[in-house]
């Protein structure tokens, strides 16, 4: 653990030098050392605290559910949620669902004593990819129980190297590893980690909550009418970047009888100006939109957060972005409103974009050809449109339930 320790001091040492200059390295700096007098101002030293820690905003939203349910069910205990990312904390920062809400200072022994002395936590749960060896270690010698939900492990990681085993020790220290799939459980079983319950995952627990609380929207409505009456066919594209717009625009300019809502991933103005000027259509940003400036358009860009949720239940097919990138988003904020999704070639490090391809309610493409052959398959045949759409619709429903079954393994009586 010493080369990991010195690994978080070089870590932090160079988000220190950078954070001038660099607005996230800043906002990170700045949260952390916010934590304590955070910690010292709002801990309720008589009330008992669960801790979650979600890296990002991602994360938080398959932490979500427990977190609801927990706040609901038990009142004898309140939520110390943190977050390590900008792009979570900053997001969520009055999220409702915590009482305390704060950045996770680094993981060196110093920090993570003095956090865990000011927290004093009953309990920690982190979420899918939250490895943190001091505060791991830490809790465990206080006897604090620690778990781990929707984690989800590969060969190929750090803990299963030649090299790996001091990072493996990490995974002694959970009380309880809740996680996705039998693949998980058995990876973890060959190198002698037993303590496991495969439990699915979170989100989808999630997703149908927010498919029940989807808002209503009279301006997406407005804009979906069409002056003849006949219903156009729907294309939403969500956290899209460009170079699945290169692959999405010029499918959307051949076809008249669609309209498309596009949700960027980034909403900078040079972003929206980039969509705008490959459009050859007429389109108008939502932020723009009036109930009488809607009917001559065919593209509706969304320059906004916190909405696209909420759209995609007016697709007929939804693509999801990110796929040429790092990687792709979230498919299941489309699945569950039973229409099928489309995405790039980087999904293989998703379980459930796999899960989706293998039901038959989600499809990968390659490359700009191969999107507009999936899409014409899927348009011309309204029998094999319907039949992507439930078996993605189905997806969601029948992967439900992994709060309840973590709920139960949790003693918090």
């Amino acid at each position: 653990m010493i080369m990991y320790s010195l690994a978080i001091h070089l870590y932090a040492f160079v988000v220190a030098l950078i954070a001038p200059f660099h607005k996230k390295a800043r906002l990170l700096r700045l949260g952390q050392w916010r934590t304590n007098a955070v910690l010292r101002k709002k801990i309720d030293k008589s009330a008992r605290y669960i801790w979650f820690h979600a890296s990002s905003l991602g994360e938080f939203e398959q932490g979500r559910p427990l977190m609801e349910r927990i706040k609901a069910e038990y009142l004898e205990y309140k939520i110390l949620l943190t977050f390590f990312s900008p792009s979570g904390y900053e997001v969520r920062k009055n999220y409702e669902g915590a009482d305390i809400i704060c950045y996770l200072p680094f993981d060196t022994p110093w920090r993570v004593h003095k956090f865990l002395d000011l927290a004093r936590p009953s309990m920690a749960i982190f979420i899918k990819y939250e490895f943190w060896g001091n505060y791991l270690r830490a809790l465990h010698k206080r006897g604090i129980p620690v778990y781990i939900i929707s984690a989800i492990f590969r060969r190929e990681q750090l803990f299963f190297q030649w090299f790996g085993k001091p990072y493996r020790k990490m995974l002694t220290y959970f009380d309880h590893l809740f996680v996705q799939d039998e693949r998980s459980r058995a990876l973890l079983a060959d190198f002698g980690i037993t303590n496991v319950t495969v439990t699915g995952d979170t989100r989808f627990d999630r997703v149908l909550a927010v498919r029940r609380q989807a808002y209503e929207l009279p301006l997406v409505e407005r804009f979906l009418e069409s002056s003849d009456g006949r219903k156009p066919v729907v294309l939403v594209a969500g956290s899209t970047w460009p170079q699945d717009e290169e692959i999405l625009i010029p499918y959307f300019a051949r076809h008249p009888g669609m309209k498309l809502i596009i949700a960027p991933h980034e909403i900078s103005r040079e972003r929206l100006l980039a969509i705008e000027t490959m459009l050859k259509r007429p389109s108008i940003r939502l932020s723009e939109a009036r109930e009488d400036n809607l009917k001559d358009k065919d593209c509706l860009i969304i320059d906004g957060f916190g909405l696209l949720s909420s759209i995609y239940r007016y697709g007929d097919v939804a693509y999801v972005g990110g796929g040429f990138g790092v990687g792709i988003h979230n498919t299941l904020e489309a699945a569950v409103y039973g229409i099928p999704v489309v995405f790039g070639p980087k999904y293989h490090k998703f379980k459930e974009a796999k899960d989706l391809i293998a039901v038959g309610g989600g499809f990968s493409v390659a490359d700009a050809d191969a999107f507009g052959r999936r899409m014409d398959e899927l348009l011309a045949n309204p029998e094999a449109l319907a039949r992507a759409g439930r078996a993605a619709g189905d997806f969601v429903n029948g992967s439900a339930g992994a709060t309840d079954r973590i709920l139960k393994h949790i003693s918090l009586r």
